[in-house]
This record gives C-alpha cells, sequence and structure tokens, in this order.
C-alpha cells in the first residue's frame, strides 16, 4: 500500500525500534517540499549519542536539521512556511526532557497545539506508543506514560492523518 503525505499534521506512533522514524522519513522525502528535521533529542549519553548518529546517517544534504529540545513550539513557528515539510522527532523524547525541567506540560503542550493547527506547512510527529506495556512500578515513569498518553491523544484529534507502525508496517488510524 502506497502512503502519501496529507497537507496538515501527520502523527506517527509505535513502540521503540517499530521503524516509526523510517516511515516518516520515508512520507517527507517523497513529498518533494523542502525537508526540516526538528530534533528533540539531546545527546547527553554514548548510547543517545549513537541513536542521533543512527539517525543522521540515513538523512542526505538534502535535510536541514533544527535542534529543539525544549521549544518545540517556537522550533516550529520559525520553521514553517510554504514550500517546505517539518520532521518532528519525537514527541516522547521532547516530553522527557521537559519533564527533566519540571516544565509545564500543559501549557506546553497547549502552546504545541496551537503552532500545529497554525501551521502552512505539513507537519510530521513522530512519538512512542509508551501504554501497551505494563504499568511502570515508580511514580516517575507512571507520570512520563500519562503524560505522553494524553500527549498523543491531543496531538492524534488535531492531526489529519495518524498512522501505527509495528516491525516496520504502518497501520492507517486516522486519514481525514
Amino acid at each position: 500500500m502506497s502512503h502519501q503525505l496529507a497537507a496538515g499534521v501527520t502523527l506517527v506512533l509505535g513502540g521503540a525500534r517499530s521503524g516509526k522514524s523510517r516511515f516518516a522519513e520515508k512520507l517527507v522525502e517523497a513529498s518533494g517540499h523542502v525537508t526540516v528535521y526538528v530534533a528533540t533529542g539531546q545527546s547527553l549519553d554514548d548510547e543517545m549519542a549513537a541513536r542521533i548518529a543512527a539517525h543522521q546517517a540515513r538523512r542526505d544534504a538534502n535535510w536541514r536539521t533544527v535542534e529543539a529540545p525544549f521549544d518545540l513550539a517556537g522550533a516550529i513557528a520559525n520553521e514553517d512556511g510554504e514550500g517546505r515539510v517539518l520532521l518532528v522527532d519525537c514527541l516522547t523524547l521532547w516530553l522527557s526532557n521537559l519533564m527533566m525541567r519540571d516544565a509545564d506540560i500543559g501549557a506546553e503542550t497547549a502552546r504545541l497545539a496551537g503552532e500545529l493547527a497554525a501551521a502552512r506547512a505539513p507537519v510530521v510527529l513522530v512519538s512512542n506508543e509508551v501504554g501497551l506495556g505494563i504499568v511502570p512500578d515508580n511514580a516517575m515513569a507512571r507520570a512520563y506514560r500519562d503524560h505522553a498518553g494524553q500527549l498523543n491523544q491531543r496531538i492524534a484529534r488535531l492531526a489529519q492523518s495518524v498512522y501505527f507502525v509495528a516491525a516496520g508496517l504502518p497501520l492507517v488510524l486516522k486519514k481525514e
């Protein structure tokens, strides 16, 4: 089945190592627009540095990267424009960055939703689905899971397209 990037907001969900980022990258590359990769991850340890390097190696010189570990709404506002497409990878890393700063998650999510609703460029957001496993054994992990679920629901409601990727296979959850 062929998947094409829709106008507006597209949310790509999946578990760890599900293929969600590769799928999102292919959607964006096939659009023919100027591609902007909005990276939310931070290279705080060797494992994360290796993950970031692997993602960078998949992208050619046609991609422009903007780092936005905290001010995701601001980055989307700054990079928005006709003839562009933005790929945000990923919402759940952004969420963990905010949680580590004790940021107001509700306010930041509202800012993000406002920028997405106003965006002229197509925006593809990658996010982990973390609610399919066991209940975490500590309060912070439970709060993270709850915030992630609420964030994913809010973005899915405003998105025109939502995909769930499992084993590298995208399933269409919503298509307007």
